[in-house]
């Protein structure tokens, strides 16, 4: 399940890309069948372990263009361990909403992205997080959950504050925001709930199948309840600045 739309976001063969906060990886696979030098970073050592296994699988079966690498890197948001004007592309998705010093993340995601690089920005929506909060506590109250919910115009702000141009927005991921409210509603740790299960498989089976029916239907309703909100946003170029 991806995120970021790669229709806005165009990376291509030999671009160099940061997927900062990767976690499982589903962003950097994506970034490496698309021909990119992916580097894939997180803090999390176990599932960079799987990351990096992912890889070499993904390589053994013959899914990696020619020319694309990848990389697991262990490091921190806060110190990104790279030189200014790395990376072509930067993604940041589902994580901002996890660190309690965020723009502390901001300002280092935008100083290893090169000028005239594009930057993909993912948080939860504000209005389907909100009654995710209201109807569980655990929901965001567990070790390493949310810390905040955003406002898309705060976000925004926030982000051209660290020296960013925005380019375009979108929702996404409609059909998960009743999944969560009802795990919420439920408890978020109860996984044999048999309304939770069901819902989840008709989840799995949208994102193996596509079925046009549920295609269409998320696209209608994305607007009004996409469980994401994505910003893309420029580095502006030396001769602009």
């Amino acid at each position: 399940m991806l995120t970021v739309d790669f229709d806005r976001f165009p990376v291509g063969p030999g671009d160099r890309v940061l997927d900062m906060g990767c976690g499982g990886g589903r962003h950097a696979f994506a970034l490496l069948r698309r021909g990119a030098h992916v580097t894939a970073l997180d803090m999390d050592a176990a599932e960079l372990k799987d990351v990096a296994g992912m890889f070499t699988a993904m390589r053994d079966e013959g899914e990696v263009p020619e020319g694309a690498t990848a990389a697991a890197v262990r490091g921190t948001a806060y110190a990104l361990p790279f030189a200014d004007a790395t990376f072509d592309y930067v993604v940041c998705s589902e994580v901002l909403e996890h660190l309690p010093q965020d723009s502390r993340a901001m300002a280092e995601l935008t100083r290893v992205l090169k000028p005239g690089g594009l930057m993909a920005v993912t948080v939860p929506r504000w209005g389907p997080e909100l009654v995710c909060w209201a109807l569980s506590s655990a929901y965001h109250e567990a070790e390493g959950g949310h810390v905040r919910i955003y406002r898309g115009t705060e976000l925004l702000r926030r982000l051209t504050a660290v020296g960013l141009e925005p380019v375009e927005s979108h929702h996404t991921h409609a059909l998960h925001s009743p999944y969560w409210w009802l795990k919420c509603a439920v408890g978020v740790t109860d996984g044999d709930n048999p309304a939770v299960k069901a819902y989840h498989r008709l989840l799995v089976w949208d994102m193996m199948k596509a079925p046009r029916l549920t295609r269409m239907s998320e696209k209608l309703l994305d607007p009004f309840i996409g469980k994401s909100l994505v910003h893309y946003l420029r580095k502006p170029s030396r001769a602009a600045a």
